[in-house]
């Protein structure tokens, strides 16, 4: 059972050999303080080879700067790549609103304890999608979200990311009920394989949070 983890909430789950009672345990307890960092160097339009500086440029062109993450994703210009294409597609044909957008984000990256993506969507779900504070502070806490429609979608974006995409019938219903489209359950897994690109990155690479997103810095235990 070694390096088994098991993703059911409150009961046993095992961590490279070790055995912790809950989910919240086994990430922050054992993960955190046993968790490899690779040592390849953020990538600049300076030092990148011609395909890494490609990707770099094109994201330079979509944000206006080279955030962090990305200087750490070019590393793997292909990881980089495919982010920004899968990120742009969920933007623009999922048909989720900018507010619901941050809502799968966010619950996504808070999930995957991911501080540096809960950090920057944060940032953007206050400034650019007009997240209202009372929802973006349940994000980013867990807590429920005084809003049915964007609970429900919370709710069901948790379930996909908990039974790597087996919701129950109920599960689906729930969300169909609340106002979503079939086909946008499929956009919630391309969220989920986005988000899974930067969140990973972001574990092995360990990148400084951007000034631009500082005021909005989270961690798994805040």
């Amino acid at each position: 059972m070694s390096g088994f983890v098991s993703l059911t909430p409150k009961i046993p789950v095992f961590v490279r050999g070790r055995v912790a009672t809950t989910i919240t345990e086994s990430t922050e307890e054992i993960l955190m303080t046993s968790q490899a960092k690779l040592t390849l160097m953020p990538k600049t339009l300076e030092t990148a080879d011609s395909r890494a500086k490609a990707v770099l440029e094109k994201a330079k062109a979509q944000v206006g700067f080279i955030p962090n993450m990305y200087a750490g994703m070019a590393n793997s210009p292909g990881v980089l790549q495919t982010y920004l294409d899968g990120y742009a597609a969920f933007r623009t044909f999922s048909g989720f609103t900018p507010v619901e957008q941050e809502v799968v984000f966010l619950t996504i990256s808070r999930e995957n304890g991911c501080d540096y993506c809960t950090s920057a969507h944060s940032m953007i779900a206050d400034k650019m999608s007009k997240v209202p504070p009372d929802i973006l502070s349940a994000l980013r806490s867990g807590t429920p979200i005084p809003n049915a429609k964007l609970a429900a979608l919370s709710t069901f974006t948790s379930q996909m990311f908990v039974t790597r995409g087996r919701p129950t019938k109920a599960d689906l219903k729930a969300f169909l009920k609340a106002g979503f489209e079939e086909r946008q359950v499929l956009e919630i897994v391309l969220a989920l394989a986005v988000k899974t690109l930067s969140n990973y990155s972001n574990h092995v690479n360990a990148p400084k949070l951007d000034d631009a997103f500082a005021a909005y810095a989270w961690s798994p235990k805040a």
